[in-house]
């Protein structure tokens, strides 16, 4: 199977439509279809269904996006990464990172290492430990910035200095907006927003069996996106301090949790990870500016 029908492959599961995609890919339409035929002949099954507007992926079509997406990627990383080669005055470096402050540390240490390095490249996935973790063990990623203890077996890691201090996100007109410190007592019987991660990891440890009175009305993994639903009066967003400055909005404001939960930081790598000359110069950046 060639990396170039799998992009093709790609674009036509896009595009929905193979007259668009062969007009996106500077190809003839016979010829597209074509490939995909073959494709289809190659793995054995049926990828694509006929709509009244184009096509739409079978099951199998949809297995097959998942794996194409990521095996162009892990193609396009390695090219990368031997380019950089024969010149380390840059190169492409793919970090995972949970939302946090703290992540202004590790901006800061890119900042300084493109005043080195001006060919470097950084590419930011946002998301939950476990969305990042999966990401760097398919080798999709350099290194990750997750918000819990990693697990020794797998990764090398360094704790990163400071920690995350969380609170609950809320209206200003809502009557808790007066207090200076939340409990769980507060909450209870209120509509929140959190990560699915808190609830199992951080939220048992600051409320104990108090977490079981507490009404979860969804989850969030984007610190934005749930101040949407608290603006509209839906729910209350427990998160980090720091990741918005709310001291001028007219509408949202945070109040720590009390007694105090903290959070802290960690980047982790892969045990035994071969990294491409870039990726190596961040992490031994990393590891100076921590002592680590």
């Amino acid at each position: 199977m060639e990396t170039r029908t799998l992009r093709y492959f790609l674009a036509v599961a896009r595009a929905e439509n193979i007259s668009h995609a062969a007009t996106r890919l500077h190809v003839s339409q016979p010829a597209l279809s074509k490939q995909m035929k073959e494709l289809e002949q190659q793995l054995g099954q049926k990828l694509f269904t006929r709509t009244g507007s184009g096509i739409r992926l079978t099951d199998a079509g949809q297995l097959l996006r998942k794996r194409a997406e990521d095996i162009l990627a892990m193609v396009d990383k390695t090219e990368d990464e031997f380019r950089a080669l024969d010149a380390v005055t840059g190169g492409d470096v793919y970090i995972g990172c949970a939302e946090s402050y703290s992540i202004r540390l590790l901006a800061d240490l890119i900042h300084d290492l493109r005043a080195r390095y001006p060919g470097l490249r950084y590419h930011i996935l946002s998301g939950d430990t476990g969305q990042v973790a999966e990401r760097l063990d398919r080798g999709l990623l350099d290194l990750a910035v997750i918000v819990e203890p990693p697990d020794l077996q797998k990764y090398n890691h360094i704790a990163l200095p400071n920690a995350d201090t969380w609170g609950v996100v809320i209206r200003r007109d809502d009557p808790l907006a007066g207090k200076k410190t939340i409990t769980a007592q507060d909450l209870i019987g209120l509509p929140l927003l959190s990560s699915a991660q808190s609830r199992e990891a951080d939220f048992p440890r600051w409320c104990g069996e108090t977490l079981d009175k507490l009404t979860f009305v969804g989850s969030v993994n984007l610190f934005y996106n749930g101040t949407m639903f608290v603006r509209a009066g839906d729910a209350c967003l427990l998160t980090f301090d720091r990741l918005a400055r709310l001291d001028d909005d007219p509408e949202l404001c945070f109040r720590p949790l009390a007694p105090t939960l903290e959070t802290k930081m960690f980047v982790i790598w892969r045990k035994y990870q071969t990294f491409s000359p870039m990726a190596q110069a961040l992490l031994d950046t990393l590891r100076d500016a921590f002592h680590q």
